[in-house]
């Protein structure tokens, strides 16, 4: 990491190795794919409950959190970009104050959702669907989790602030902790003393309690952050905060697209059966785990991007889209290939039911395609990200909706399952498209 960060520190150096990058960019995946790993091993564990609708239970309870939760993701996304901006440029204050203001909304968002926990569950349970069954165990799961709401949003911060200032090391130390913490308790809460799905709800929130305790004693002790270098007149200064809130506005609207996607799947699964919606369930992990492999790329491409435009290095911008597009590509062929070689094996991994594991069997095609055609629109988003240019994605973004929503409306009524799978890869494929035809006007837009 020390040779990756002095390499970003030089405002006129020419090229960034392949080496380098990798420094920087390994750390970066194992903390990415710590996280949906996470949701995998929860699915494992449920899935030796002889039950397919408390497999169903969980996934509807993650859909629900995925998407409070990823509606705020712009909390760590806009803190990492503006952050190593504020580095590039050798901003200390703006650092700090990158740092400390969505500290505050972190706080603000998490006590409004334990406010409206009750609408939130009722209105995202009629909207998913599902049996009554499945409804239950999935209230269950909702009602315990909730309650880690503003820890998971001030470890977004916390992550976020670390990667951007390049301490990727730490950054990974504080998510693995509360993953790694995860999966043992809910291997211990489930199989163990048999809690069943308030067991894996129960890991879950005690981890991420114990992630921000952690997190807030590497940054306040060890990065020797300290608010009295900052006062309330710097928190509230117009323009960076302005810049911030349409940052964050626009990162906002990205995410309520893709949750619309991913809602829109999840449902078209559930009315299709508790083993439709099980299966697609756990596809849908193996998709996650490929996705925040690609977004440890991303990461470090926002980084150097960030780091480049701050310091007006445009050599080490353009190096950033090279590696970016080289090793995206690396990765999303042995990902491919993984899928079409040890699918089978994989899917398994996650139930023994019988039914389950046949219907994900048939499924296997779209995992293989997902790669292909997804991995430069994550990899662009992440550098987009660093350029704290969001308007780019939240267009991007909303074009492929489109795109998914015509592709539902044809293909589902003929071909049921595979017509929601082939809608989703339509939608990752015009993820890429589109965000690719902005990149000329953020290249004129920061080095004209």
């Amino acid at each position: 990491m020390k040779v990756a960060t002095a390499s970003l520190e030089l405002k006129n150096d020419l090229t960034l190795s392949h080496r380098q990058y990798l420094i920087l960019a390994i750390p970066l995946i194992i903390s990415g794919i710590s996280t949906p790993i996470l949701g995998a091993v929860d699915t494992a564990v449920v899935g030796r409950i002889p039950d397919p609708a408390s497999i169903g239970g969980v996934a509807i309870g993650a859909v629900i959190f995925n998407t409070m939760y990823w509606l705020l993701g712009f909390l760590r996304v806009s803190t990492s970009g503006f952050t190593a901006q504020a580095q590039g440029a050798n901003n200390q204050k703006e650092m700090l104050l990158s740092f400390f203001r969505p500290m505050i909304m972190a706080v603000i968002f998490g006590l409004f959702f334990i406010m409206l926990q009750q609408p939130i569950l009722q209105i995202a349970l009629f909207l998913i669907g599902g049996s009554e069954a499945v409804s239950i165990i999935a209230a269950t799961y909702f009602s315990i989790r909730i309650w880690g709401a503003p820890f998971i949003l001030l470890s977004y911060v916390m992550i976020g602030w670390l990667m951007g200032t390049g301490k990727v090391r730490l950054s990974l130390a504080t998510q693995i902790l509360m993953n790694v913490l995860n999966i043992i308790l809910s291997i211990v809460f489930v199989l163990v003393f048999e809690m069943g799905v308030t067991g894996v709800a129960y890991a879950t929130i005690i981890s991420e309690i114990s992630a921000v305790l952690f997190g807030a004693w590497i940054i306040f002790r060890t990065e020797k952050v300290s608010l009295r270098h900052i006062s309330l007149q710097m928190l509230l200064e117009s323009e960076p905060l302005i810049k911030m809130l349409k940052v964050n506005r626009d990162l906002f609207l990205r995410t309520v697209c893709l949750l619309t996607m991913t809602g829109i799947f999840t449902a078209k699964g559930a009315s299709m059966g508790e083993v439709t919606l099980a299966a697609n369930a756990i596809l849908l992990q193996i998709h996650y785990i490929m996705a925040y492999l690609f977004g440890g790329f991303a990461n470090a491409s926002s980084i150097i991007v960030g780091r480049a435009i701050g310091g007006g290095n445009h050599s080490l911008y353009k190096r950033a889209f090279s590696l970016s597009a080289k090793w995206g590509f690396v990765a999303a062929f042995i990902l491919s290939l993984t899928i079409l070689v040890f699918g089978d094996n994989i899917v398994s991994f996650f139930t023994t039911i019988t039914e389950v594991k046949e219907t994900a069997f048939e499924l296997l095609i779209w995992m293989t395609a997902f790669p292909i055609v997804g991995f430069w629109g994550l990899q662009l988003e992440g550098i987009f990200s660093g350029a704290t240019e969001a308007g780019s994605i939240r267009d991007s973004i909303i074009l492929a909706l489109f795109v998914f929503l015509l592709a539902i409306w044809l293909f589902v009524p003929n071909y049921h399952n595979h017509g929601i799978w082939f809608a989703f890869v339509l939608f990752s494929l015009a993820r890429s498209f589109f965000l690719s035809l902005f990149v000329p006007k953020l290249t004129r837009t920061k080095f004209s």
